[in-house]
């Protein structure tokens, strides 16, 4: 399962894109684990709070140094990959160390819909994604413990085949345990798009996109004639413009640029 880039992304999420994922039991009940814990995580008392601001063009990657070899990328989903248009929020070393990343590792479900991928994916239309506004999320900051994480991960993603779930003494039981450990000291991020251009999808929404879809007026955008005339059921996201809030240590050495700004710990 392990890639060996960031561009090669694309080929494994068009895999756990699929709803129908074998694995999807196993990674829903570590997204409830994580959830119930993280309530209870030690955080530290003040964080530097570093607020970026980009915009991306469909296909195009945005990024920017946030300090001690890491890098916040927004990674734009192949568009070969069946039809999907978006992208997803991706934080990795300076020198790419392959999937998953720092990000994804600590911001579970991971082979379900998610925080960290703003696209026409798992059902849901343009609109939608948009509509589903600001996103919060975690990610790692220790490369030892990032490491570490991306061996449990690819360990879940093998033992976790066809698997229920897992039992506490299990390998891959333990595996979860240690993982959800490492995620505790994770930092927190939030997504928020401030603009958007997309062509909507004909599709009518699904069930639990619904509540997104009533927020799209929210958010400003602007609606595009879908290419050569052919609307589709999911539609397309053309560009947005967006703010990425994070909540870095509080020793953190973020480049000067960033003007860091000390304060409490918070999502």
């Amino acid at each position: 399962m392990r890639m060996g880039g960031m561009r090669r992304f694309g080929g494994h999420r068009a895999a756990v894109r699929r709803a129908g994922h074998p694995a999807c039991c196993l990674m829903l009940f570590i997204a409830c684990m994580a959830a119930a814990g993280q309530g209870s995580a030690g955080r530290e008392a003040s964080c530097q709070k570093v607020v970026l601001a980009g915009e991306a063009s469909a296909g195009q990657e945005w990024k920017a140094a946030i300090g001690q070899g890491w890098v916040f990328r927004v990674l734009p989903i192949a568009p070969a990959t069946a039809g999907y248009s978006g992208w997803d929020l991706v934080v990795d070393r300076e020198k790419p160390a392959g999937f998953p990343d720092a990000l994804l590792v600590a911001t579970p479900p991971y082979n379900s819909i998610n925080e960290r991928e703003i696209g026409t994916t798992f059902g849901l239309r343009a609109q939608d994604a948009i509509g589903w506004n600001p996103r919060g999320f975690h990610f790692l900051i220790d490369p030892v413990a990032f490491e570490e994480s991306q061996r449990l991960f690819q360990e879940l993603g093998g033992a976790g085949r066809g698997a229920g779930l897992p039992v506490a003494g299990s390998r891959e039981g333990q595996a979860i345990k240690r993982l959800l450990e490492i995620n505790q000291r994770a930092s927190a991020g939030q997504f928020r798009i401030l603009e958007a251009r997309l062509t909507p999808g004909v599709a009518d929404a699904a069930p639990f996109a619904q509540g997104w879809a009533l927020a799209l007026p929210r958010t400003p955008h602007t609606f595009e004639p879908a290419a050569g005339g052919r609307s589709t059921a999911e539609g397309e996201l053309r560009w947005m413009r967006f703010s990425i809030t994070l909540w870095l240590p509080g020793m953190w050495r973020a480049p000067r640029e960033l003007h860091a700004a000390r304060t409490g710990c918070s999502e």
